[in-house]
Formats: structure tokens, sequence, C-alpha cells
């Protein structure tokens, strides 16, 4: 058989399905087509049908005939491909190196391209040497006018098969797609940087590239995750930075792991050198008394820099943990805080860098996780500039092992962000990528991704072999110039810059190192602390004794009055459903008549109550305008329009800014986001609900490595709230349990608190206690699903406004000289001891319930349980033995308190599938608590 061009053999019946797409409304299809077509339509017009061997349409009678050639004709199709006019295939050509030519580009700087079957050559489009002299008005589709096909071609490689390869046309949005056009066709052909700014690249690679060798002679062998090989990020970063403050960037916030992250903090974000070497010398003494801190290569920074235009930028690094690509939804949540807070919703003004390793940004869930964040109204950060740090391996293993696209950032392709794969060697096309991301992010708000393929020099640290894995690629690695070489090189070549120059900035650079290392080994330097942000220096350390007893966190009645108004009330002409309607009325009906308030009530409350005090509450999480167990209804629908009202958004007198968004179904970005959200805003109550308790567990990483121990190892004080429904309703194992065990394992010094509430009074108060202590502390609410409706979880109007929360509960409903057994409880349990306790009246047993669990009130349980001197003492919990709060409480409790527990058996499931087993077993539990079995 002959060979078929690739368009004919593969495209024929798509390119005839857009033409008549095309034909019927030229402006319905891809612009990028459209032109396609254009340009086909002129060459009609200006050659005829018959030039070049006709543009031959084929039919009905010719579907099974093979056209001339060997061509394919098949019943519909314009014509395949050998008998498009020349001009046509010139522009076809064009289309495919704007689509396919990325595969080919040179931007491995240590291997050979796979052949990924481009197919963009002369002879796929019925083109051959013969047709290189002709002059085609296709030239002007790339700006350079009508030119011979071979000035064409030569165009087409520079742009598109150079160092660069672009991936964009997939993107649907015609005003993106032809400013990238524009940028990458024009401007790439164009690029040459003035000799101030070729200099500026080569100090910043000289800069990184001596500072790690540098390094790497002075402390060999201790880990410190290199950049040599990838060296070009300090360039890039560096003009992205630039190129941002130009356009109105103030702030920005990178988040990145270990790799190359002692570079990116000297020569980026300004940490000095005497620092960093103080942290290798060991000199350095930490105050413990500050936390445990944690290895130099997880530590945050932020400085303030001036760019070279005279611009004030802040900026950030986020505190990291080895958990690769945890980071990036922190530093969202971060800075939509930021956006949100500080520059009243224009999100021009803050921008986040995520820097990827290929492994990790292929790999980790969180990536996509992220990415679909993107757009989305409640997470939305105005675009973030992705970088990967592209070094063709992960601990060991090659791409080959780790992912299964061609290309590691196809993620990017799920929202139509640009992808630009670069080679790391060739500085100058790595600081073009940067400028046209931070023009890009600037002009568009979209994400884009930057992909630079480089190398690993080393090992995964600096004591491990690659060669075990990797000998053949090694060994090119082992022998291949470093990025300052390169550009040296070329800088002389071209004459652009004395290698002297280069020369004597090496010296200088290594000197200025060398004296900085002389000072610190003769004065050692103090340990440098993290010092608060601004917006945190209003705020103290907590200290054991701000736990004995919580501060007053009353509102007055004309709060209360103003916030009752506020959410019973729904505009003129708007018609909720009916069950809204019922509700809303019971609303009224507590807040007005009744005075005594639910769950819902009482929570709404608290977040009116901070509104009008000025503070910023923000809510998130599956379904949480009406909430999972749909009691909250923060927002309700016109039952006609479907058109929302927020209630307290909408609220007369509000000072703060109430922000209730249902998420997308995610728990460990979303968590994340929160955490970054609350980092950023001391005076913001964040707050993420979890569908079910249990859907913790997805996002177990943050709950690790950044709520239970972000203050301890980075100093950095977090309010965030995590409600988490839990309680034992005979709805199985996966809706019960919010493993509060999990959350007690990690309490210790005061670190976050963890509560399991059973009145909303206590609710209300615990979420203004948030806002109103001087510290910041994450908490984690138990929270109810029974008792959002339970008749007797309801707390009079009295209760909220005097006092404060209360972290035990007393009995004091039987007579404490008659009481031979204390149960002691928390959370939804102690209802139904109650109820049965009142129906068996129930006399000698007292009920106290424990609210808070940590920091566990000691002081307070000890003085409640003087009363009860001669009583028993037993822990009851609905939980299985080896779950719940017993092993906490044991621990906690074995020398003041010895006691005993009742609770379900040990068991691995955290509850039983089958409710006639629930109903017995919590029977049970109920009956041999109060000594009635």
């Amino acid at each position: 058989m002959d060979k078929y061009s690739y368009i004919a053999n593969a495209h024929v019946a798509y390119i005839d399905e857009l033409y008549a797409d095309y034909k019927n409304n030229p402006d319905a299809i891809d612009p990028s087509w459209k032109t396609f077509f254009d340009g086909f339509e002129f060459a009609i017009t200006q050659y005829g049908e018959d030039q070049n061997g006709g543009a031959q349409v084929s039919s009905a009678s010719n579907q099974s005939k093979p056209a001339e050639n060997g061509a394919l004709a098949t019943r519909g199709t314009i014509m395949d491909m050998e008998q498009l006019p020349k001009e046509i295939k010139v522009r076809a050509l064009i289309h495919a190196h704007r689509s396919r030519a990325h595969l080919r580009s040179k931007t491995n700087p240590v291997r050979e391209r796979r052949d990924r079957k481009a197919l963009i050559d002369l002879e796929d489009f019925g083109l051959d040497q013969n047709d290189l002299n002709t002059e085609f008005q296709a030239g002007n589709e790339i700006g350079i006018g009508a030119a011979k096909l071979s000035k064409i071609i030569e165009s087409l490689k520079t742009i598109y098969e150079g160092p660069m390869g672009f991936e964009y046309l997939y993107i649907r949005d015609p005003e993106m797609l032809d400013w990238l056009k524009t940028k990458i066709e024009k401007e790439a052909l164009s690029f040459n940087p003035p000799t101030e700014e070729k200099k500026r690249i080569l100090s910043k690679l000289n800069e990184a590239v001596v500072f790690e060798n540098f390094l790497h002679t002075k402390y060999l062998g201790q880990k410190r995750f290199s950049l040599e090989g990838g060296e070009s990020t300090i360039p890039f970063l560096d003009a992205v930075i630039n190129k941002g403050a130009q356009l109105g960037v103030e702030e920005v916030m990178i988040g990145m792991a270990h790799r190359g992250r002692l570079n990116v903090l000297a020569n980026i974000m300004g940490k000095t050198y005497e620092q960093i070497f103080s942290e290798f010398e060991g000199t350095a003494k930490p105050d413990l008394t500050m936390g445990d801190g944690d290895v130099k290569y997880h530590m945050g920074y932020s400085s303030d820099i001036t760019t070279i235009d005279d611009k004030k930028v802040n900026l950030k690094l986020a505190p990291n943990p080895s958990h690769l690509e945890a980071v990036n939804p922190v530093v969202e949540g971060f800075i939509r805080a930021k956006i949100d807070s500080q520059h009243q919703g224009d999100s021009t003004k803050a921008l986040p860098i995520l820097i990827h390793g290929d492994a990790a940004v292929a790999g980790q869930g969180i990536v996509y996780e992220v990415t679909q964040m993107a757009g989305l109204k409640g997470y939305n950060t105005g675009g973030t500039i992705h970088f990967v740090i592209n070094n063709q391996v992960g601990f060991t293993t090659d791409f080959d092992d780790a992912r299964t696209s061609i290309y590691c950032t196809d993620v990017a392709k799920i929202i139509d962000a640009p992808v630009i794969h670069v080679n790391g060697d060739d500085a100058e096309a790595v600081v073009f990528a940067a400028r046209l991301a931070a023009e890009f992010r600037q002009k568009f708000k979209k994400d884009i991704f930057i992909d630079m393929v480089c190398y690993r020099r080393h090992g995964h640290n600096e004591s491990d072999e690659p060669k075990f894995t990797q000998p053949e690629l090694y060994n090119i690695i082992s022998k291949h110039p470093n990025p300052r070489e390169i550009y040296v090189k070329r800088l002389s070549e071209r004459g652009d810059l004395d290698a002297k120059i280069a020369k004597q900035m090496d010296a200088e650079f290594r000197q200025l190192l060398q004296d900085r290392l002389n000072m610190v080994k003769e004065k050692p330097l103090p340990y440098q602390f993290t010092k608060f942000e601004k917006e945190w220096q209003s705020l103290r350390r907590s200290t054991p004794e701000d736990f004995d007893q919580s501060p007053d966190t009353s509102i007055s009645q004309d709060f209360i009055e103003k916030v009752a108004d506020a959410i019973t009330h729904v505009p003129k002409g708007f018609k909720p459903i009916k069950q809204i309607d019922i509700q809303l009325k019971q609303r009224k009906d507590m807040f007005f008549n009744a005075k005594s308030l639910n769950w819902a009530s009482a929570e709404l409350l608290a977040y009116g109550s901070l509104l009008l005090e000025g503070k910023t509450v923000r809510l998130t999480g599956q379904d949480v305008q009406r909430g999972t167990f749909s009691h909250r209804h923060a927002v309700v629908h016109d039952s006609t329009t479907n058109k929302p009202y927020n209630f307290l958004k909408e609220m007369k007198d509000s000072k703060g800014q109430f922000s209730i968004y249902n998420s997308l179904l995610s728990e460990y970005a979303v968590l994340g986001f929160e955490y970054g959200y609350a980092m950023a805003s001391p005076n913001s109550l964040a707050i993420w609900e979890a569908q079910f308790g249990d859907f913790a567990n997805g996002a177990q990483t943050m709950i690790d490595q950044f709520i239970s121990s972000g203050e301890s190892k980075w100093q950095k004080m977090n309010g965030l709230v995590m409600l988490l429904p839990h309680g034992y309703e005979g709805q199985g194992p996966e809706h019960s349990n919010a493993r509060p065990e999990r959350f007690l394992q990690l309490s210790a010094e005061y670190n976050m608190v963890v509560a399991n509430i059973t009145e909303p009074s206590n609710f209300f108060h615990l979420l203004r206690r948030q806002m109103a202590w001087e510290f910041r502390k994450p908490c984690i609410v138990m929270s109810p699903k029974s008792l959002l409706r339970h008749p007797k979880v309801v707390s009079p109007i009295e209760e909220f406004t005097s006092g404060g929360f209360r972290e035990i509960i007393l009995d004091n409903t039987v007579k404490a000289k008659d009481v031979k057994r204390v149960l002691l409880c928390s959370g939804k349990i102690y209802y139904d001891l109650e109820e049965m306790r009142e129906k068996e009246k129930v006399k000698d047993v007292a009920i106290i319930r424990i609210e808070q669990l940590h920091p566990l009130p000691k002081k307070q349980m000890t003085e409640a349980l003087k009363a009860y001197k001669d009583a028993e003492i037993v822990w009851v919990q609905e939980e299985p033995e080896n779950m719940g709060y017993w092993n906490y409480i044991l621990r906690m409790l074995y020398k003041e308190l010895p006691m005993d527990v009742i609770a379900r058996k040990m068991s691995a499931s955290p509850a039983t599938g089958y409710n006639k087993v629930h109903v017995e077993e919590q029977l049970n539990i109920v009956k041999k608590a109060l000594k009635l079995s």
C-alpha cells in the first residue's frame, strides 16, 4: 500500500466535519481552524480549483475508489492531502507545528528525545524539497509576511522545535489563544534581552551554581537537596518576580519541596548566607521553649525586596513538610486570604508560585485536587504559576515508572492551562518562559505551567548513589557542563559578554561566601526565630494558664436582635421552598418567643456576632450552605429562579466579611486551603466542615503535618476550626466515628483544642473563643448529627448574653450525697444516659460532661469530683474501647483518678453495619453505666 500522509490517513473525516461547521458558521469553530479554512477559501479564489492537481472534493461515486497517487478519498471529505493546494498544505504544516512540534523540541539537556510521532515533516503534508524556494502567503500566519517555504520552516523550527516546546492549542478561549500565539511566534523569534539583562541572568545563574558548589565542598555528605543541574530555577524566579512587580504584583508566596530550597532561600528570598552556614555548622542554639523546630530545608521565610524597577515586593516561602505537594493548597489558601482581606479582591496584587518535582506533580493526587480549584469561586486565586524542576527521575526511578502520560504536566490540560516545556540549560529561554508566564497570569488570571527539563547531578540527597538505578544517565551527567558554563560559552561566542567578566563574578561571589563562612566560624550567630507576620504582631503565644478558664465571650441583646432579624427574613419577592419557609418561622419563634435556640441558630448567631465585631468568617465544605444534615441553611434559594440569598452576608451593620462556599468533593486540598487561609489572617474564623467526620481520613497528611504540629515546627499559629460530624446512630462504620482518638494522640503541649460539645450555647462560645483569645489554636470539634434536632438540645437566650465556654458541664439534677457512681462522658452519649436515667428514675448516678478533651481541664474535673468523694468514677463512651477517648483519658488521669471504662468491645471496625446490633450495643452501654443490668 502507498504511504498516506498523516492528515489524509487520520484526520480527513474530522477536517470535513470542521469544514462543514465553518461553512455554516465560521465563528463557531476553533480560531486556528477558522484561519486554516480562511486560507483554503483564499487559495480557491486566488488560484482556482485546478491549481496543483485541483481541489477535488470527493463524492459518493468515488467513495470507495482510491484517488490518484494512492491517496484515500472518502465520501464527505474536502479533499485528501495530495489534492490540497500547496498554499493550504503549508498552512496545515504551520498548524501541525503549533499543535505537535513540542514533541520534537530540544528541551532535554542530557538525553535524546524519544520519537513521539510528531508527523510534522514536509512529506507528511504532500510537500517536498522542490517547494522550498516557492513563496507562500502562509508566512503571514507566523508574522514573517509572504515568504519562501524554507524561511517558513526555519522560523517554525526556531519557534517550535528549539529549546522551548509549547502546548496551547487545546485552549478554548479565542482571546487567550491568539495572545499566546502572538507571544510565542513573534516574541520568541525576536527575543534577545539587552546586555544588562543578560548580565543579570548570568549573575543569578552564577549565584545558584557557586552557592551549591560551595556547600558541596564545605559540607561534603550533608543533606541539602541541591539544585545542581536545575540552577536555572534562580533566574526563572528572579524574572517572574521582577516582571510580576512591573505588572502590579505586591506580594508573592512560593510553595516548594526540599529540592533547591536552600538556594531559593539564599538567592531569591534574601536569607543571609551567614544564617544558612550557621545552621550547617550547628552552632546556633535553639530555644526549645519556642517548639521543636524543623530541618533547615523545611522552614519558611519572609522578606521584603526591591526589584530592578524599584518596586517593593513582599516575598514568602511557605514552610512545608516532606509530604510532596502538600504545601500547594496551603499557599493557595494563604494568597486567597490576602486577596480577600488586604487587596480588596484584586488578585493581580498577590501571586502564588508552586514549584513541583516532575515525579510529584504527576504522581500526587493533591495536584489534581488543587488544579480543579483554580476556577472555583470559593478557591480562585487569580491564577498560579506552576514551575516544574523536571530532573527526569523520582527518588531513583526513571519517568517510565513515574507516569503513563507523555508529560508530567498533562494535568494542566483539564483547566486549559498552557504548558511551556523549556530546556534548563538555556537560561535565556527559561527567562523568556518566566516573563511570558508572569504576563499571562496577570492578564488572564489563569494558571500556567512551566516544565523546565533539567537533571539532578547527585542522588536524591548528597549521600545517595544514583548510579544504582541510572548508570547510563549519570555517566552522561557526570561529563555535562553546568548551566552557567553553557551560558558563559554562549555569551562569549555571540560576543555579548567577555568571559573574563564571568570569571570575575565567580571569584567575587565565592570569596563573599568564604568571608561569610569565616565570620560564622569566628562568631556563631544566635538562633534565628521565625518572626510573626505584621498581621500577627498584636497576638502572643499561649501559656498553660490560659487554659484554666475560658474568657468571657458573651454578646449583647442588641447583637442578638440584629442577627436574629438578619437570619429570619428574606427579601421582598423572594420565594423559598415550603420546608425553608417553615424553618424560618421556627427560627423566628426561637429568637423572639421561646427565647431558646437550637444548634443551627446558635451557630449562625456566633457567626453574625463576629461579623458585627468586624471579624471575617469563612466556612467551606461539601454542602455547607445548607449543612450536610440540612440544619444550617445559611444560604437559601428562590424556588422559582434558584437565586441564592445569603442571610449573614446581607446583615445590616455588618463590619466583617461572611463567605460560605460549597466545596469541590475534596478533603485533602480543601482542608489545606483553609489552613492556609487561617495562617494568613488571624482575624478570620476559617472553618472546614466534613460531610462526615471520618472523611477527614482523606486529609490526614494536613492534620499530622500542619494542623497538629505547625506551631511547634514552624512557630506558625493557626486558628482553623474543623467540624467533624460524629456519633453512633446506626449508620454503619463509615458514618459514625470521626476518630477522636487520632486527634487526641496528636494532642500535646497545648497544640490544639479537641472538643465534643453537647449544648448550642457552648458551641457558640467555643466559636467566639477562637477569636477572643490573644493567641490562635486549631480547634477540632466532634460535631453532632442527631443532636441538631434533639428537643433537649436547646439553650436559653441568657446563656448567650453572659459567660463563656464551659470546659466541663456539671450535673445539677441529683444530690451529691446520694451519688454512688459518677459517669464521665463526652458528646451524644450524655443524652442517651440522661434519657434512660430519667425514665428509670435513677438517683444515685451523676453524669459530668467533658466538653473539651484537650487541653484536658484537669483542675476543673478534680474540683468537681470532690463533691462525690466516696463515689465510683467510670468513663463512658459509645465508641469501641480501643477508639474514642479512653486511652487518652487513662493516660492523662491514671495517677489522679483511678477509674474503669464502659464502652463497646474492642473492634477493628469503627462500628457495626447492622442497625439492630447497634441498638442492642447502645442499650447495653447505657444500662451498664446506670447499673441497670
